[in-house]
């Protein structure tokens, strides 16, 4: 078994567990900025959504490198597994962020998360972990998504791994979801995959749409998507899953797609663990 496959299958321990230790990053009515970088960017996007939805107050998500230097925040909050990332450093040197972390090296405001930490470079486990405490952090319960991720590993992926393509779709906090899961696809399996907020894939993605390929929702359906994916051909997706559970589903199909294709999904092409880039001359 792959690194990633072994790091999958492990989430409903480490959500359960992240769950039962988890505290608020910030206090109700602060003005909050959540980054990070690739998928911790997207988890960045889905707590932002959900804590602007619960009523916590305005909360933004930014990739570390497209910070706002000039906007003012009560707190930033970062997440990055590796503590070595040149953007999420960069911009820590200069605020007092918290930051949700696999790194016990990385001084500071720190979440540590170590339990969940990965040996393969694509991320699955410590995202989803950072996820589940953050949507814990606003007092959700858990317990339900935990259950629905141990099915998820037994979800059976059929047809689904010899798609020629998927388009993942969410609606608020889902949204990060739908392009984290594209995201593993091309990493793990240099797959074609595009991801888009569900109201918008009528407006020109769905032209794209053909049998052989498939729509992929994380959430509820917006009235008639699925009739209008249906009448293309392609396959529609969706799940009575919590939706970060159905996101370990697509996390799946990735190692599945790599593994048809012939490809590692521990050693995906062009990618490190960590970028770490040079000083800027």
């Amino acid at each position: 078994m792959s690194h990633v496959a072994e790091e999958i299958a492990g989430q409903p321990a480490c959500w359960r567990r992240a769950a039962a230790e988890a505290r608020p990053v910030a206090e109700p009515g602060e003005s909050v900025a959540v980054v990070g970088c690739g998928t911790s960017w997207f988890m960045a996007m889905a707590f932002a959504a959900l804590r602007e939805a619960a009523g916590h107050g305005r909360t933004d998500a930014f990739a570390a490198s497209e910070f706002p230097a000039g906007r003012d925040y009560d707190r930033v909050v970062a997440i990055t597994r590796s503590g070595t990332t040149t953007e999420v450093l960069d911009l820590l040197a200069t605020t007092g962020a918290t930051v949700l972390t696999a790194n016990p090296d990385l001084t500071g405001n720190t979440v540590l998360l170590d339990y969940a930490d990965e040996e393969s470079v694509v991320q699955t486990r410590f995202a989803t972990t950072a996820l589940a405490y953050l949507r814990a952090s606003l007092g959700e319960d858990l317990t339900a998504a935990a259950a629905d991720a141990e099915r998820a590993l037994t979800v059976d992926l059929g047809d689904l791994v010899a798609a020629d393509q998927v388009t993942f779709l969410g609606r608020g906090w889902t949204v990060g979801l739908a392009h984290e899961a594209a995201l593993k696809l091309r990493e793990a399996a240099s797959a074609w995959t595009e991801a888009y907020p569900a109201m918008e894939y009528r407006h020109g993605p769905i032209s794209v749409a053909e049998p052989g390929r498939v729509t992929w929702l994380f959430g509820p359906a917006p009235a008639g998507l699925a009739d209008d994916v249906a009448a293309t051909g392609a396959t529609w997706v969706d799940s009575d899953l919590d939706p970060m559970a159905h996101l370990v589903v697509a996390q799946r199909l990735a190692v599945a797609v790599a593994r048809r294709r012939g490809l590692d999904p521990d050693r995906p092409r062009h990618l490190t663990r960590s970028v770490v880039l040079p000083p800027c001359r």
